[in-house]
């Protein structure tokens, strides 16, 4: 059997793997207490709900344009308007089947061998491969949790070579949870525009941030900028609809003619059913998300002082996001019944096998310090959670 070598260049998505495996544990009677998944444990709210079953009984059940219905996009410009103080056109827009399908439309209509994509770390586990896939190269730059694991104009200059095309920004993040304000954006944008990169933002998770934050989009720093990036974000993590798989795009309409000429040879339209529901989320679910956040917050608050308790422990503390990223690697080195620990995945084996207690493996984002905790779980979840992480971190030796 001969694959291609496209498909070598990339590897399965850690995350999902992880999170396939608590899944796998837990069905076979585990009693495992899993911090792996990347999405909210809430349930879709009712409206939005109502909205998918309304459109089945309605029999909304047909192909729709590739890149979504009119009313759909409709309800993002409208989004943008409201949230983002952002004005596009329909043609700017592109519906897909979740955010991570939108990136992948990008890299392979816009990338290709030799050029080079700057990549902060840590970084979302699929954005190197997905630059890998298109035949380009991920520059992987480094972040500090004492700079709040964020990409300084400094670092994007150092890192540009005549090959450079682009940068990623994820704002709020995953895994760190780190968010940037409106300067450190702008002097982002700043870098950016005079070295001709493009900008893709991921904004995904946009709605869920604490303690006040005022999000803001790179994007609606200027209309030069606006022009110079793609906006990504989706309705999965602020609305809570991972399954229902929406995802869209902003950009100049000669990109998105180009990634809907892709997705017009791939995949088509994304679901009707879930365009409708979408619009039900844009429009009409602020409600539900505020309360969404307002939990979000409260466990962030726990488990974070629960984790700067620990010995040895080091812990930024997110702003947006549901996920922590703490600094494990005081523990590296250290051994319990000859099983020793070297680094972040074996760290997380050892906890999986010894304190059946699921996280992922910072080297999945590209830190092999730390190991990323998602606090979308219930508080007794998170409480039991962390007493097992206790008990088992204190067997090493």
């Amino acid at each position: 059997m001969k694959f291609s070598k496209k498909i070598h260049r990339i590897q399965p998505s850690m995350t999902l793997a992880v999170d396939a495996k608590a899944k796998k544990l837990i069905s076979n009677g585990e009693d495992i207490i899993s911090f792996g998944a990347g999405e909210p444990d809430f349930d879709t709210p009712d409206k939005i709900k109502q909205a998918g079953i309304a459109a089945i009984e309605k029999n909304v059940t047909h192909y729709t344009q590739v890149g979504g219905m009119v009313s759909l996009k409709q309800a993002i410009l409208n989004k943008f308007e409201r949230d983002n103080n952002l004005i596009y056109d329909k043609n700017q827009i592109m519906v897909s089947c979740g955010a991570k399908h939108s990136l992948f439309n990008i890299a392979q209509v816009l990338w290709e061998e030799g050029d080079e994509i700057i990549v902060p770390a840590p970084y979302w586990v699929s954005y190197p491969d997905i630059i890998r896939y298109a035949g380009a190269k991920p520059i992987i730059i480094d972040t500090l949790s004492s700079n709040g694991f964020k990409i300084t104009p400094s670092q994007i200059n150092s890192a540009i070579t005549p090959n450079t095309r682009a940068i990623i920004i994820n704002s709020p993040s995953n895994p760190t949870g780190s968010a940037y304000s409106k300067i450190e954006l702008e002097l982002i944008a700043e870098c950016a525009l005079s070295n001709k990169l493009l900008i893709v933002a991921d904004e995904i998770y946009e709605k869920i941030v604490f303690d006040g934050f005022e999000q803001h989009s790179i994007c609606s720093i200027g209309k030069e900028v606006q022009n110079n990036s793609i906006l990504v974000n989706g309705v999965s993590k602020s609305y809570a609809m991972t399954g229902w798989r929406i995802g869209y795009l902003a950009a100049n309409e000669k990109i998105v003619k180009q990634i809907e000429k892709l997705q017009g040879q791939s995949t088509s339209n994304p679901t009707s059913i879930s365009q409708m529901a979408s619009i039900t989320a844009l429009n009409d679910s602020e409600a539900d998300v505020r309360q969404m956040v307002d939990e979000f917050q409260k466990r962030r608050d726990f488990l974070f002082n629960c984790l700067i308790k620990i010995p040895f422990v080091k812990c930024y503390k997110p702003v947006g996001s549901f996920y922590m990223f703490p600094d494990f690697s005081a523990f590296y080195g250290k051994s319990f019944k000859g099983i020793k620990v070297n680094n972040s995945t074996q760290l997380a084996s050892f906890l999986l096998e010894e304190g059946k207690v699921v996280l992922v493996p910072g080297i999945a984002f590209g830190a092999d310090r730390n190991l990323r905790i998602s606090f979308a779980a219930s508080m007794d979840t998170i409480k039991n959670g962390v007493d097992r992480i206790i008990k088992t971190l204190e067997l090493l030796k």
